[in-house]
């Protein structure tokens, strides 16, 4: 028979606290339910777990230790205590106020009278009642357990969410980047962000320079942190040692994740068949299924993100070709301007950084400002390239290239190109307003056509020309602060003045 647990006898009151155990909130105004409580679930595990007990006496006191302990998996809740209505404000308080819907209540009373059991049931979001008077200690345990079942899956529930919520924002921060120089960082933090630590990291593929066939099943290191940054080019045989070439080469062959101590291989394919292989290391010793699940996932997303990065870049690099060598065929026809287009890019790309523009704005003004004299491919060679002075016919007829090259590159649905029409309409307007082609003033220029602006005059004035001889850096620096507010944005002529030597730099590394 079993024994009623809540006679009239006091039972010894008996504390036990384990860590790694599963938290129950005792909540009773009668010590002895307490003690008898602790009594009768005093050897029960679950999952190798035993119970740690949390004692509160009042309504009051169990609002403060539900705050406390927040992973707590069960609270035995009395209803009558410093109120008739205690316990029920307290399950009321648990998930209005406090937020706690994991918490498995199972509301315990002694006078089933004072809150009915359909009542309770229906207007509070608890998961049990019982009554004092009928509850035994196999009652209490079985209680207890499916409670526990219920926490744990609920638990593993909510991890699997936030494990989703993790892989998706992984995967699209990895899918956001658009350089590869930035790929294998952007790896290590979203890794770190799923697994709470990471300290090494590197990934190899089968994708390499030359012909593909002949390095089908040579991986080579393409980026590296840690130990493994200074690897780039080097076949894993060269870099891993002994123990972790057996791992990598039984993730390679099984084409799965091999885990150790504080590493693992992971391959990574996709239907394009690259062989990749993404090493990690610094990873917490004990991985949880959830943990090994997102692991398995991110690791084909960071072999299609790799690939996506790589086609990113090869468009880049195209467009970017495409940009220098249209230019470079415009040069041909002004045999005098040698790598005009060239510092200039790299003017404008100081220039911007050190006016506050973003690095994408700024790399963007790089590839685009070649594009700036693309118009005067529309204008006659015998004006294009003569030596005197333009008459005024003539000079009218020069200043249509800024028109023409808006009109040759506009409405394009490439950022490069887009970025060029307005560099190419916009570079002889003056912040003062009496430039061409539509005397445009101050912050109605396009940024990136005031920039091309003061480093296209720079460059032009340092150089000869057909029609001049070069100037000294002092000319050129008096006379660019002589313009400033006039011709040039006074923000642009202080950056131009504070980064001079690095300009002149430029101009040494590309000679005419």
């Amino acid at each position: 028979m079993d024994d009623f647990l809540f006679s009239d006898e006091p039972q010894e009151e008996i504390c036990e606290v384990i860590k790694g155990t599963w938290k129950v909130i005792i909540v009773d105004d009668e010590p002895e339910v307490h003690a008898v409580t602790k009594l009768a679930l005093s050897d029960f595990e679950f999952q190798d777990k035993r119970l740690e007990f949390i004692s509160a006496y009042s309504g009051a006191e169990a609002k403060i230790q539900i705050d406390k302990n927040p992973d707590a998996a069960i609270v035995l809740l009395d209803v009558v205590m410093e109120t008739d209505d205690a316990g029920l404000k307290v399950a009321q308080y648990i998930r209005e106020v406090a937020k706690n819907n994991h918490i498995r209540i199972i509301l315990r009373t002694g006078q089933p009278g004072q809150a009915p059991e359909r009542q309770v049931i229906v207007n509070y979001d608890i998961n049990d009642y019982k009554s004092k008077t009928e509850l035994t200690a196999q009652k209490l345990f079985t209680v207890v357990m499916s409670s526990l079942r219920s926490y744990r899956d609920i638990l593993s529930i909510e991890q699997s969410r936030q494990g989703l919520e993790k892989i998706i924002k992984a995967s699209r921060d990895i899918f956001s980047a658009h350089s590869l120089d930035h790929f294998i960082e952007g790896v290590m933090q979203q890794l770190t962000s799923l697994l709470g630590t990471v300290d090494q990291a590197m990934y190899a593929t089968s994708l390499v320079a030359g012909n593909p066939q002949d390095n089908q099943h040579k991986l080579v290191v393409f980026s590296g942190r840690g130990d493994f940054e200074r690897s780039e080019g080097k076949a894993i045989e060269e870099v891993l040692n002994t123990e972790q070439l057996l791992a990598c080469q039984q993730a390679l062959r099984d084409k799965t994740i091999v885990y150790k101590d504080n590493y693992l291989f992971a391959y990574c394919c996709s239907e394009h068949n690259h062989n990749s292989m993404l090493f990690i290391s610094g990873i917490p010793k004990y991985l949880t299924d959830t943990q090994r699940h997102l692991i398995e996932i991110f690791s084909q997303n960071v072999q299609l993100a790799y690939e996506n990065v790589q086609l990113q870049s090869e468009i880049e690099a195209t467009q970017q070709e495409l940009v220098f060598r249209l230019s470079e065929a415009l040069e041909q026809r002004s045999t005098e301007t040698g790598n005009h287009v060239k510092r200039v890019s790299h003017i404008c790309h100081t220039l911007a950084l050190a006016y506050g523009l973003s690095k994408r704005e700024a790399e963007l003004v790089r590839l685009a400002s070649p594009l700036h004299d693309v118009g005067k491919v529309g204008i006659p060679d015998a004006i294009l390239n003569k030596p005197a002075k333009l008459s005024a016919e003539e000079w009218e007829v020069m200043k249509t290239h800024t028109q023409k090259g808006f009109l040759i590159l506009k409405g394009s649905r490439r950022e490069i190109v887009n970025a060029g029409a307005e560099i190419a309409r916009d570079h002889h307007e003056k912040w003062d307003g009496t430039g061409y082609p539509h005397g445009l003033k101050g912050l109605d220029i396009h940024v990136f056509g005031r920039i091309v602006a003061l480093a296209d005059v720079y460059d032009a004035l340092r150089h000869k020309r057909c029609y001049k001889d070069a100037w000294t850096v002092d000319d050129v620096v008096n006379e660019i602060n002589q313009q400033k507010g006039k011709h040039f944005e006074p923000k642009l002529v202080d950056v131009f003045n504070d980064h001079l030597e690095e300009l002149e730099q430029i101009l040494t590394r590309f000679p005419d």
